[in-house]
């Protein structure tokens, strides 16, 4: 049974409710160590009013502070940080298999004054590594080449010999599959009639697929028509130049049981596809499906590697 590391996120938001309330489901698929303090944890399920397992593992996570349901503070920001920190010490040591994350708040990081913008901003910079953000579920799974930068400056950093890298990292990842790459403009750029981005995400398809011996890679695809039914059925990934040209489909279509994956890195890490959801914190009423799926994910990603 793989063993598998739980950073807890913003504990002002939803992630320790789920992981407490999915604990004995967990348990089933592998051996939690949940990064946390036994302070902290007591006062979490005492604002939830439910028992702590007995068999609830924790790696200490030095930290005290009020937890505030739904308050964006630096103090849970800070503790969000620790905690995967703490995860990703557990994988680097060989303590763990893989690190689960749930949710932090952006804003709470700023406030901490962190630097990154998010996990994956993080490892990349942790492990001096092109991490790849992939998000979806078997049903559909979708790249990002760019994420958590303004829609202004997309075509400023799609350019060809960095998409090109971008799929060759992804296809160590995914070396089987076949993937449906989107293109930058509507129409795909109509052949250079509604500008000429879509020419270098083109050229670095083909140059990929020569390099491979084989077309793996195709597109530009049109994005309006890239998740419909007809193109669907015969792809499962896709790869999306900026974040709501491939998240908006995705979470219309499986919002719950999504999950965030982190490829092109040295360990495991998926984590839960939504936010910290402050409007719901300690109130019982969040949903495990995607977290409980992330967890399922890093032990396959984790079989994978060896």
């Amino acid at each position: 049974m793989k063993t598998i590391a739980i950073s807890v996120g913003d504990l002002n938001g939803v992630g320790i409710e789920i992981a407490l309330k999915s604990h004995a489901e967990i348990s089933k698929l592998c051996k939690p160590i949940y990064c946390i303090n036994t302070e902290l944890l007591e006062q979490s399920a005492k604002l939830l009013n439910v028992t702590v397992a007995e068999d609830f593992t924790l790696q200490k996570v030095e930290g005290s502070f009020n937890i505030q349901a739904g308050v964006v503070n630096a103090k849970s920001g800070r503790y969000s940080y620790d905690s995967f920190m703490a995860g990703i010490k557990l994988c680097e040591e060989k303590k763990a298999d893989g690190v689960v994350t749930m949710p932090i708040h952006k804003e709470a990081w700023m406030m901490a004054g962190l630097e990154y913008k998010g996990h994956t901003d993080l490892l990349r910079q942790h492990f001096d590594a092109n991490a790849i953000m992939m998000l979806g579920c078997p049903e559909m799974f979708v790249a990002l080449v760019t994420e958590h930068i303004p829609l202004r400056d997309v075509t400023k950093v799609v350019k060809y010999k960095m998409l090109k890298q971008f799929l060759l990292n992804l296809q160590r990842e995914i070396p089987q599959e076949k993937v449906a790459v989107l293109g930058i403009n509507p129409h795909a750029g109509d052949n250079g009639v509604l500008g000429h981005e879509d020419m270098r995400i083109l050229k670095a398809i083909k140059s990929v697929n020569k390099q491979l011996g084989w077309e793996q890679f195709f597109g530009p695809i049109v994005p309006d028509v890239a998740f419909t039914p007809h193109f669907r059925k015969d792809f499962n990934y896709f790869v999306a130049m900026y974040h709501d040209q491939g998240l908006g489909p995705l979470k219309a279509l499986h919002f719950d049981e999504s999950v965030n994956i982190s490829l092109n890195l040295p360990i495991v890490r998926t984590s839960v596809d939504h936010g910290t959801a402050f409007d719901i914190a300690y109130k019982g009423q969040a949903k495990t499906l995607s977290y409980i799926n992330a967890v399922k994910s890093a032990i396959l990603l984790h079989k994978r590697k060896i």
